[in-house]
């Protein structure tokens, strides 16, 4: 007993003389939104025009030397726009805009710098689908549902996100993020289409 008491010691000793207490943050920022289609049978595939929403959200960094695990909650919008011409006179345009709960956790390596660190990272994210609505140019508008029927989007989105910043010794932050989406969120049979997304943030870490 004397042996595991001593043993279970010196792992706490050891896990604590490299662990450093997390710190909590928060970011907000402007996201840059496409979606991605590939139509079955159709050759090729392609993106939708850019859309600009925002992101918001808070995080945790669990640090260890120079390498930390930062999973975050995040508020965050996605989706595209389209513009297609019908004539010379006269054309149609149209606004699809997603908000999700999303949840990243990365893996994070810093560099230190004389006035703060660089900081580079990536790893999976999962967003569940909370509101969106479709505009079209004349005005028109339409809330989006999400669920499993053809005209709904499917609620969860799972994908792959990198970070890459600047993190100021005062606690001031800057941050550029990317999300690709891998998980198709329409239910429309012979479809494809996955959410894109770039953004910038700036924030503070405590």
């Amino acid at each position: 007993m004397k042996k595991i008491l001593l043993s279970l010691c010196f792992l706490t000793a050891s896990f604590a003389s490299f662990a450093q207490l997390p710190t909590f943050g928060v970011k907000g920022g402007v996201n840059f939104a496409t979606l991605h289609a590939t139509v079955d049978g159709v050759s090729g595939s392609g993106n939708s025009g850019s859309l600009t929403t925002f992101n918001v959200g808070a995080f945790v960094d669990f640090k260890f030397d120079n390498v930390s695990i930062q999973p975050a909650l995040n508020f965050t919008g996605k989706g595209g726009s389209s513009s297609v011409s019908i004539d010379q006179e006269a054309g149609s345009s149209g606004k699809v805009k997603l908000y999700y709960l999303q949840v990243p956790v990365n893996v994070v390596y810093h560099v230190p710098a004389a006035v703060g660190e660089f900081y580079f990272g990536a790893g999976p994210y999962v967003g569940v689908g909370v509101s969106g609505k479709a505009k079209d140019d004349q005005g028109n508008s339409e809330n989006i549902s999400f669920g499993s029927t053809e005209n709904d989007i499917k609620r969860t989105d799972f994908g792959a996100n990198a970070i890459l910043g600047f993190k100021f010794k005062t606690g001031f932050l800057i941050n550029a993020n990317y999300d690709l989406g891998l998980t198709n969120i329409t239910n429309v049979n012979g479809v494809k289409l996955t959410n894109r997304v770039f953004g910038v943030s700036v924030g503070y870490a405590f």
